[in-house]
């Protein structure tokens, strides 16, 4: 055999061993299940993970309820965030979630948007101004199995709104697509997410009036990583990555509440 035959023959080699290794738990994909609140928030630090560890990060955002139906039919994701920590508690309590991996990440709260054309004095009126003859639609996200929508309802009826405008109401799937909806005209008002009206382009688009947090069940915001997870090292390596300071950075920045531990709730 020739010296140069020998050469290729061990690249060969070398290749075919190389790519039946296992990746590295870095490199491999993350797959997470995240509340709609968190959408422009985790799409940034998904960026900055997937630059500090070379891992993929596949995001799916959609409502806490159905993302726990998911999960507890076997839906194939590393780690699930809620806006509800009832969801992951209760998967954890059930077996579908590591032990010890719940952490209570956030509290959100919740804000009148309208866009920045409307007459409507939601800055002065605050939550009364569901009432204006000038809103005819009032998008929120449905209650059944949306926390934000949850917390919409508890503050419209503590303050004995909800029954003068519940034919107002039009429910998206999720937060975000509440937002959408009033954002895209589809309706005249929004009862949304703080962090989607902190997010640049409804941060532009409008202005908003924060409901006081005593009006609404607390918005605590929990995580978990779930059970069979094919990657719970990197699920791991984002927690952290989320306890840090640029996490915590970003999370700020976005109008939640963040825990003043790193720890279980």
């Amino acid at each position: 055999m020739t010296f140069k035959a020998a050469v290729v023959g061990w690249v060969v080699l070398g290749v075919v061993l190389v790519s039946s290794m296992p990746l590295p738990a870095a490199a491999q994909e993350l797959t997470i299940a995240a509340a709609s609140d968190l959408n422009f928030a985790f799409k940034e630090l998904a960026a900055e993970f997937e630059k500090t560890t070379g891992s993929h990060v596949k995001l799916s955002f959609g409502s806490s309820g159905n993302f726990f139906s998911q999960i507890q039919h076997g839906a194939p994701f590393d780690l699930y965030f809620s806006a509800d920590i009832r969801y992951p508690q209760k998967l954890e309590q059930t077996g579908h979630a590591v032990p010890g991996s719940l952490y209570r990440y956030a509290v959100g709260r919740i804000v009148v948007w309208v866009p920045a054309h409307s007459q409507v004095a939601v800055d002065t009126r605050g939550l009364e101004a569901v009432l204006d003859p000038a809103i005819k639609r009032i998008a929120i996200a449905n209650p059944k199995h949306a926390p934000y929508g949850r917390a919409a309802i508890e503050a419209l009826t503590q303050l004995k709104l909800h029954d003068r405008i519940k034919e107002k109401l039009v429910l998206g799937e999720n937060i975000s697509q509440a937002a959408q909806f009033v954002e895209s005209g589809a309706a005249d008002m929004g009862i949304i997410a703080l962090s989607l009206a902190l997010a640049p382009p409804m941060k532009e688009a409008g202005r908003y009036w924060e409901v006081p947090p005593d009006l609404y069940r607390s918005l605590e915001q929990g995580a978990v990583i779930v059970k069979g997870s094919k990657n719970p090292e990197g699920a791991k390596a984002f927690l952290d990555f989320l306890r840090g300071a640029e996490g915590r950075g970003v999370m700020h920045r976005y109008g939640f509440i963040l825990p003043s531990d790193a720890g279980r709730p």
